[in-house]
């Protein structure tokens, strides 16, 4: 059977990817932020998965305001790194996992969540400065990142979003659902987006360090409070962009604690954990949680 192993939890900042895609990461400013995944990407390369179950928001590439998926997941053999206005990331091209998207899919849908299923989709920086940050940078022509990815988006950019508690529910549907998948493979989940910033209004360049920690101590140790946390948490403490620390929530709920919407093992062995601002007007928060059993 296949089955969840760790799941990773990081910002995914857009200028983070042009750090690194114009050789700015030892530079005084950006020198931090990177330093605190050198422990990561060596922790990949000491646990490589099978595949990567990487959730993430598209930033109106993939989808506009004409359509809006509450929860998509990419069941393609391929994602192209998207266009954002200014050419696309010089990264490989994303491997996916048919079979296993699929199978996810269709017991997902069998579990009462409602998925969008889409078979061609351009992935943003949402998807892949995650992938860089944790797999270091890969030639775009001759390189590969480590394993294939199934991309899952979610829609936390225009309200009405998914709660915190729906995610965290997500989350134990979609292990139900790996672990049912007739294959021993190893697999992660990533949670990306966060924490707190404000990109726009009176409070544009939020950034609520006490508050960023004390959730992420929340959602470590006890993940069915910090599931509990009402939108207006988020928007009041973290911007409203913070917000997509929801997403950060199916990834918890998926790991082997949980089970049936309570705790019923051992917390998962917190492997990293990293804290840093400003990046951009950004803060910058990042996990690494190892399944007990």
């Amino acid at each position: 059977m296949a089955k969840i192993t760790a799941s990773v939890y990081t910002s995914h900042v857009p200028a983070i990817g042009a750090a690194l895609d114009l050789g700015k990461t030892q530079e005084d400013y950006w020198k931090p932020v990177f330093a605190g995944y050198e422990f990561s990407k060596q922790w990949m390369k000491d646990n490589k998965p099978d595949v990567i179950f990487l959730v993430f928001n598209d930033h109106a590439t993939a989808f506009s305001l004409d359509m809006i998926p509450t929860f998509a997941i990419g069941t393609a053999a391929q994602f192209t790194p998207a266009d954002e206005g200014w050419g696309p990331r010089p990264v490989p091209v994303v491997q996916g996992h048919p079979e296993l998207a699929s199978h996810i899919a269709q017991s997902v849908i069998q579990q009462d969540f409602d998925l969008t299923i889409v078979n061609k989709m351009d992935v943003d920086h949402g998807l892949t400065v995650p992938l860089s940050l944790m797999c270091g940078q890969q030639d775009p022509v001759k390189g590969a990142w480590p394993c294939p990815v199934i991309p899952f988006a979610v829609n936390v950019v225009q309200y009405p979003v998914p709660s915190g508690q729906r995610c965290f529910n997500l989350g134990q549907a979609i292990r139900k659902a790996i672990e049912s998948y007739d294959e021993d493979i190893n697999v992660h989940i990533w949670g990306t987006g966060g924490m707190s910033h404000q990109l726009q209004g009176a409070r544009a360049g939020l950034i609520n360090r006490e508050w960023d920690n004390a959730w992420l101590d929340q959602l470590i140790n006890d993940p069915l409070a910090c599931a509990n946390r009402p939108h207006m948490d988020y928007v009041r403490e973290a911007g409203s962009e913070g917000i997509e620390l929801v997403m950060w929530l199916i990834a918890r709920g998926a790991m082997s604690d949980i089970q049936d919407g309570k705790v019923t093992g051992p917390t998962p062995k917190l492997a990293h954990r990293f804290y840093h601002v400003p990046a951009s007007n950004t803060a910058v928060g990042h996990a690494i949680l190892e399944n007990a059993i």
